[in-house]
C-alpha cells in the first residue's frame, strides 16, 4: 500500500465516524517526518476514541499497524504514526491551538472531494 492509499484510507475512516475537515497534506517534499499528514476534527473526546479505532481497524485490515499513538484516547488530541502517514486527531479548540494547517502552509492538499462523502 502506498502512502497516498493510506492517506485515503485513514481519511475515509475518519469520515465513516462523522469527522469534521478532513484535511490530507502531502509533506513529504516538505520533511523526513511523513509523506502526508492526515488532519481532522473531532466533536468530543469520546469522538476521539471511537475514530482513533477506526483508524486501527482500517489499518490492520491492510496490513498495517500504527508504530506510535500519542495523546489521550479520552483527550482533545491523538496522534498515530504510521510512519509514511501521520494521523492528527483534535477537539476544534485543540486544532485552533496546535494550528497545523498554518504550521504545514508550504505542503500542497490533496483534493478529497471524491472520496470522502458529502452531505
Amino acid at each position: 500500500m502506498t502512502s497516498y492509499e493510506m492517506a485515503v484510507q485513514l481519511a475515509k475512516a475518519l469520515d465513516s465516524k462523522k469527522g469534521q475537515n478532513i484535511k490530507v497534506l502531502k509533506t513529504e517534499e516538505l520533511t523526513t517526518l511523513a509523506d502526508y499528514f492526515v488532519l481532522c476534527t473531532a466533536t468530543s473526546s469520546t469522538q476521539v476514541k471511537a475514530m482513533s479505532d477506526a483508524c486501527e481497524e482500517a489499518m490492520e485490515k491492510r496490513g498495517e499497524q500504527a508504530h506510535h499513538i500519542e495523546g489521550h484516547r479520552d483527550g482533545t488530541w491523538l496522534l498515530m504514526d504510521f510512519s509514511s502517514v501521520v494521523v492528527h486527531v483534535f477537539t476544534e479548540e485543540a486544532r485552533k491551538f496546535y494550528d497545523l494547517e498554518r504550521l504545514w502552509s508550504d505542503a500542497q492538499e490533496v483534493d478529497l472531494s471524491q472520496v470522502l462523502q458529502e452531505e
